[in-house]
């Protein structure tokens, strides 16, 4: 039987988030890496909520009437980032990734720009990635260990509120040419984003030093603050840009680890970072 692609409706979080444990947990697994998607329950939840915002477009793949993988697009900003992407192990290989891949990058196309994040191991999906006009931007390593919850003298890190966003926004702008808004406000309002002050002044920010959320920064002491007042980092860890060893090498003298490499991807616009950040898993 044919795929066919519909969007994603709310009774479809059970079975997409399971097949997003299942394809994460097998890939990993097979490059002794550890999942992205620890349990069944947090695919779920993950999916769950995806498909209920307004902000994000979840799509499904079906064959003969039973969903076989899903993805989904971030339209929160004014660049779009894809993820998390998945088919079921049982069939995989046999083209649904490409057209569920191909949906998003249509759908992305008023958009100034698309990107996503996949793990440097996984050949097939470079592979993929590149072939449908991904580039590869940038290198990241997911960095995780035992959180500090410390300030730095120097830098105070406090909760971001609703008046924090235009400076959040200039932060952003500043670093990587380009705002992350809808991501930002969303985090005010759930309660994760934090701001560092220096000289009294916004000089960064964060949605959460974790997996799915991403920091931005004037220098790179802005973000070091944001990682070392940070009480938790959730899921698989942070993202970290290789290239910046500087920043990377501060993170490792203090007993965290590499756990596993990834890759940032992009089509549309890019501008080289001028300042510090870290990556979500969206880019």
């Amino acid at each position: 039987m044919s795929v066919k692609l519909r969007e994603a409706r709310p009774e479809d979080a059970e079975r997409c988030g399971r097949i997003c444990y299942e394809a994460f947990r097998t890939i990993n697994a097979e490059h002794n890496f550890p999942p992205d998607i620890p349990t069944p329950e947090m695919g779920i939840g993950l999916l769950s909520m995806m498909i209920a915002h307004p902000g994000f477009h979840a799509i499904v793949a079906e064959r003969n009437g039973v969903v076989i993988g899903s993805n989904v697009l971030d339209e929160r900003n004014e660049i779009a980032g894809v993820g998390p992407i998945t088919v079921d192990p049982q069939g995989q290989n046999a083209g649904v990734g490409r057209l569920l891949m191909q949906h998003v990058i249509e759908r992305a196309k008023p958009f100034a720009g698309v990107r996503l994040v996949q793990a440097a191991f996984h050949n097939r999906s470079l592979s993929l990635y590149t072939k449908l006009g991904f580039d590869p931007r940038e290198p990241l390593s997911c960095v995780q260990g035992t959180p500090f919850a410390q300030q730095i003298p120097g830098f105070t890190v406090r909760k971001a509120i609703e008046t924090d966003l235009a400076a959040c926004d200039a932060v952003c702008r500043l670093v990587h040419g380009h705002t992350r808004s809808g991501e930002v406000a969303d985090a005010i309002q759930s309660g994760n984003a934090q701001v560092v002050l220096r000289d009294d002044r916004i000089t960064g920010y964060s949605t959460g030093i974790a997996f799915f959320s991403h920091a931005v920064g004037e220098r790179n002491e802005d973000v070091q603050a944001l990682i070392a007042a940070a009480h938790a980092f959730h899921g698989p860890g942070f993202l970290v840009p290789t290239r910046n060893a500087a920043l990377l090498r501060w993170c490792l003298d203090r007993g965290l680890r590499i756990v596993q490499p990834m890759t940032l991807m992009s089509i549309g616009r890019y501008a080289e970072p001028r300042g510090a950040w870290l990556a979500s898993i969206s880019y």
